[in-house]
């Protein structure tokens, strides 16, 4: 197809009222965010994983685009990173909002480290990085204030409620968030017929927990999706969501298989607003 015919057809497609028009701008996009996930440039150990986080689809529902700016909650190894860095570095932006470096705590210290780490080996890869410090209260500052145009976190709201500092990292999120900015969620669920352990010690989350918790800090829910849903996941295993993979805390070798066959945890998938 020559040139000429795609532009007849494109403004074609603007006096038919743009929808094919932001069909054909949305296709870009979308093979890149593909091609972001598909990079060889990955960890094999992470991309082994995709098939349970679909990380394509996930970015795909917030709505992530390459022009933005996203700042992602608590980075730890890069899993995510290796996906978005690349993927923003031409037009947008990366924020990682990682662990204190200095903390008192020494994992925190371990995994800063090792994402500094990670990040200094492939500069050309990961474009400007921004990297910011998330440790509640003293470090809570993930961005300027109303520069986002996205927040994402992965699996972090239990650890939020077990340091008792939920409400606060919520209010730091929507502070950095432009007006009309979104917040994206992943926690492992808890079934709404169970009790909420309020520290969710067992690293579980009720869905309805987590929406009154955003909605609290003045995010309003925009839509939610069963894509991470597992219902193999009973929520209820010895050592919590860590008994399942990968990490098979405390799990007996010959036990294993019965953990592999349930996979990973049950999970929710939440999409906020900042309201206008």
């Amino acid at each position: 197809m020559t040139y000429q015919k795609i532009a007849i057809l494109v403004a074609c497609g603007a006096l038919l009222g743009g929808a094919w028009a932001w069909q054909v701008s949305a296709a870009p996009q979308a093979d890149a965010l593909q091609q972001a996930v598909a990079s060889a440039t990955r960890t094999p150990e992470n991309k082994a994983r995709d098939a349970a986080r679909n990380p394509a689809e996930v970015l795909s529902f917030f709505g992530v685009k390459p022009h933005m700016t996203v700042v992602e909650i608590w980075p730890g190894r890069g899993w995510y990173m290796e996906i978005l860095a690349p993927y923003l570095k031409e037009n947008g932006q990366y924020i990682g909002a990682g662990f204190n470096k200095t903390s008192h705590i020494a994992f925190y210290r371990k995994l800063a480290a090792e994402l500094d780490d990670k990040i200094a080996a492939s500069p050309a890869l990961y474009g400007a990085i921004m990297q910011t410090e998330l440790e509640p209260p003293h470090k809570m500052t993930i961005a300027p204030a109303n520069s986002a145009d996205m927040v994402l976190t992965f699996r972090n709201v239990h650890n939020w409620m077990r340091n008792g500092y939920t409400q606060e990292v919520y209010q730091a999120m929507y502070e950095a968030l432009k007006l009309g900015g979104v917040l994206g969620v992943v926690e492992h669920r808890l079934p709404e017929d169970r009790d909420q352990d309020p520290r969710a010690l067992n690293g579980y989350v009720k869905q309805s927990v987590v929406i009154a918790q955003a909605e609290k800090a003045g995010f309003k829910l925009l839509k939610a999706s069963e894509l991470l849903a597992n219902p193999k996941d009973t929520a209820d295993h010895p050592s919590g969501v860590w008994t399942l993979p990968p990490t098979f805390r405390d799990v007996a070798e010959e036990d294993k298989p019965t953990y592999e066959a349930i996979g990973e945890s049950d999970r929710m998938l939440l999409m906020f607003v900042k309201p206008e």
